[in-house]
């Protein structure tokens, strides 16, 4: 008989095989909840109650309660069916911060055998107070350092959990500083205090803060730590990390001494204030913190002592990285321990028959094991066997044997096998061909050759090219380097195959799936949309006199191609010609009037906006937006045209205007004579489809639209121009831009201008006091 049983998830699985020949066994389950520290000798329960046995069966049956473990906190009274406290339990030393904490036990009867199971929760009682792992803090603050400057304390521990875990804290003073948390994926803050106002080092060269955490029991209790601050004097910039939070794995029971990751910093001071060292933060527990080292001149975190995957899966580091003259900057390191398969299933006999007695009959139970592996995964299923022809039988057994040595040649019948079917890695954009990404494993159980393996990468196209041209793969170690550089915003990520082929003959393989992802780096500027910077032409937006405060003047619009925080874009007004007069919207880029505009305003006002990514370091853009502060459009033209009559004219220009005059007479004939002829076909047209019964699908000219970027651009307008009699010095045109009134006036354009607007019925939001006009003067 073979029996294969999977176990559940690490930590939590066990598994009971029953080894069958007899009669059916009775099971029954109970729970109960109990506060944390009781005394021992304590009623947790009446078990012979609660499942319904008679106390003659706990004693004929000679009941007992089993653990996994060697503490037996728990123990029975067979005379009353009570189950008692024999150990004081500390909820906090048994399950740490895992809720709920329970105690599983199980209680076993003989004589037939059964088997209970009895779950005990563990409650929280408030009997830890708040603390820190430090008893003072110290910092040394430059008298430079901005407003919102940082710096990290690390966090109070509390080993209670749910109200009476930690809760809050308070600084005292807090006029200067001020605090901030810092929410953690274990559900727990990091402690920040945050410079509120600049320091001044000869008014104050020290500050002495006090830190106080608090739980959320009650009574309350509280801890405290003291934070010592010294003001140093003239160094402006701190370090600053090249990422603010690095990831990486390791395998457990890696040796010590391997290379994690690397950290890197740079200030921009010069001398000594910009020489960077690494710490790790003394704010971590004491055994995250003896694990890791990381050296201080190069960054480089390095595995200090034995990971388990068993007992810590997931760390996280806060490396401190301090220049010379006392500012520093943190980054968090996330470490991933993978779990391999170093620990051997365990077997224990929880109940078993001495003897059994011949003619038992089919079903008897003759033992019940308890099999245990702490490995996760696959790592951790256990398949439990039983061996054949088990000799119940003669008395005694008879049996003969003969010794055969038989030598055993390997067959290639095992195939390359991968560490992992799909594996996923990370690559940020210009990057230097020749890179190392990644090394795919894969192990051959054969022997000798049949176990070689070569790794070859299976042809495939990325974007109508081969990987090839992208990716390469080492033959013997299964090293994955970079073929080129990549650009994220021409290629996010790709797949690819790798095929394991060991030496047999014939060869057999396997495959694995690669994902590469590209990392964006911030190589773009932003991109100005709105508006459109020409050579040719003054472009204008016009601001009436009568203008209230924060009246739209216009929108900056612009885009970045980069993706993430380096696509955020702000926007910030660099130069104008009166500054009291404008300004813009940090994340919006709208230009508004600040103050009601005045007849003592200058009719042309210059703007230039500077737009800005969030990248590191930033990259910008800059539009110059001409206005003009006038209630009429000849107020504006005699502004932007003074100096036109200074020009020259053409002594041949009668001659042009004639030719001129022949070429427009020619195209308006044309022009007529197709659309005489459009008229007809589609008249030809429609008469066929009424004829045909056919759907008559209308014709919608097109209009501009909101790009669905701001929703904020308005409308068009139409305008009618009565020009001088004069023909050489008159010239108008009119067009829309952008959903804008744009006026393109010739440079030679008369002083006097009637103007006419007529307002389009269609638009129903003429009336808004937002819609912007734009003059374009042609020079």
């Amino acid at each position: 008989i073979r029996t294969t049983m999977p176990g559940p998830e690490a930590m939590a699985r066990h598994s009971v095989l029953f080894l069958t020949l007899l009669i059916q066994i009775a099971r029954g389950q109970v729970s109960y909840s109990i506060p944390e520290e009781m005394t021992k000798g304590s009623m947790v329960g009446n078990i012979a109650q609660d499942l319904g046995l008679d106390l003659q069966r706990l004693k004929s049956g000679k009941a007992r309660i089993f653990t996994r473990d060697s503490t037996e906190y728990i123990e029975l009274n067979r005379n009353t069916g009570l189950l008692l406290i024999r150990e004081k339990m500390d909820r906090e030393s048994l399950c740490a911060k895992t809720t709920p904490c329970a105690v599983h036990l199980q209680m076993i009867l003989e004589n037939p055998m059964e088997l209970y199971t009895i779950t005990i929760e563990i409650t929280d009682i408030n009997d830890n107070a708040p603390s820190f792992l430090k008893k003072d803090f110290r910092f040394e603050i430059s008298e430079s350092a901005a407003s919102g400057a940082g710096f990290m304390l690390g966090r109070a521990f509390d080993p209670d959990v749910g109200t009476h875990a930690l809760q809050s804290y308070s600084l005292k003073p807090s006029d200067q500083f001020r605090l901030e948390l810092h929410s953690q994926a274990d559900g727990s803050k990091n402690v920040e205090i945050i410079l509120q106002r600049p320091l001044d080092r000869e008014t104050q060269s020290s500050f002495t803060l006090l830190l106080e955490a608090f739980d959320g029991g009650d009574p309350v209790l509280s801890g405290t730590v003291q934070i010592h601050i010294i003001v140093l004097d003239n160094n402006d910039n701190a370090p600053v990390f090249m990422q603010k939070v690095y990831k990486t794995t390791i395998s457990e029971n890696a040796p010590k001494g391997t290379i994690l990751t690397m950290v890197s910093a740079s200030d921009a001071d010069e001398g000594s204030n910009s020489v960077v060292t690494y710490y790790i933060s003394d704010t971590m527990d004491s055994n995250v913190f003896d694990m890791f080292l990381v050296k201080e001149q190069t960054g480089e975190l390095i595995l200090n002592g034995q990971v388990d995957y068993e007992k810590v899966s997931h760390y996280e580091l806060n490396i401190q990285a301090k220049d010379q003259g006392g500012l520093s900057n943190t980054c968090k390191v996330i470490i991933d321990v993978l779990d391999i398969n170093d620990n051997s299933p365990s077997i224990q006999i929880l109940s078993s028959s001495h003897s059994i007695p011949e003619g038992s009959k089919f079903g008897t139970v003759v033992a019940m094991l308890n099999v245990d592996d702490i490995d996760s995964g696959v790592n951790g299923q256990v398949h439990c066997v039983i061996n054949e022809n088990i000799p119940f039988g003669g008395v005694p057994a008879l049996s003969s044997s003969v010794s055969l040595r038989v030598q055993i040649s390997d067959v290639n019948d095992n195939a390359p096998v991968f560490e992992k079917s799909h594996y996923e890695a990370c690559v940020l954009e210009n990057n230097t061909p020749g890179l190392s990404i990644f090394t795919v494993k894969a192990s051959d159980a054969d022997w000798n050759q049949n176990a070689r393996v070569s790794y070859i990468l299976e042809d495939s196209t990325v974007n109508g090219v081969s990987v090839s041209s992208y990716v390469s793969v080492h033959p013997d170690s299964g090293l994955i380097t970079t073929v080129r550089s990549f650009d994220y915003e021409q290629l996010k990520d790709f797949h690819f195959r790798v095929k394991a082929q060991d030496g047999g003959s014939p060869p057999l393989s396997s495959n694995a799936t690669v994902k590469i992802i590209i990392q964006d780096e911030n190589d773009n500027a932003p991109q100005v949309l709105y508006p459109v910077q020409t050579g040719a032409s003054v472009v204008a937006e016009i601001v009436p006199r009568a203008a209230d405060v924060g009246y739209l003047v216009t929108k900056v619009v612009a885009v970045d191609v980069d993706s993430g925080q380096n696509a955020w874009l702000s926007y910030k007004l660099q130069k104008a010609t009166d500054r009291a007069l404008f300004k813009v919207g940090l994340q919006n880029g709208e230009i508004r009037t600040v103050r009601q505009v005045t007849d003592k305003d200058a009719v042309k006002q210059k703007l230039t906006v500077v737009v800005e990514d969030n990248g590191q370091p930033s990259r910008s853009a800059v539009v110059s937006i001409n206005v003009a502060v006038a209630d009429s459009f000849p107020e504006v033209l005699s502004e932007f045209t003074d100096f036109t009559h200074e020009k020259q004219y053409d002594k041949n220009l009668t001659f042009y205007l004639v030719l001129a005059l022949a070429a427009v007479a020619f195209l308006f004939i044309t022009c007529v004579v197709v659309i005489i002829s459009v008229k007809v076909y589609r008249w030809r047209q429609s008469r066929f489809l009424y004829q045909s019964n056919l759907p008559v699908i209308p014709y919608y000219p097109p209009h501009y639209a909101d790009t669905g970027v701001t929703g904020t651009l308005p409308h068009g307008y139409n305008y009618e121009v009565c020009m001088t009699t004069d023909s050489r010095k008159s010239d108008c045109k009119f067009s829309t831009l952008g959903g804008q009134n744009v006026l393109v006036v010739d440079p030679s354009f008369a002083e006097t201008i009637q103007r006419t607007i007529k307002k389009n019925s269609s638009i129903d939001d003429l009336s808004s006091a937002e819609s912007v006009r734009k003059v374009t003067l042609d020079f």
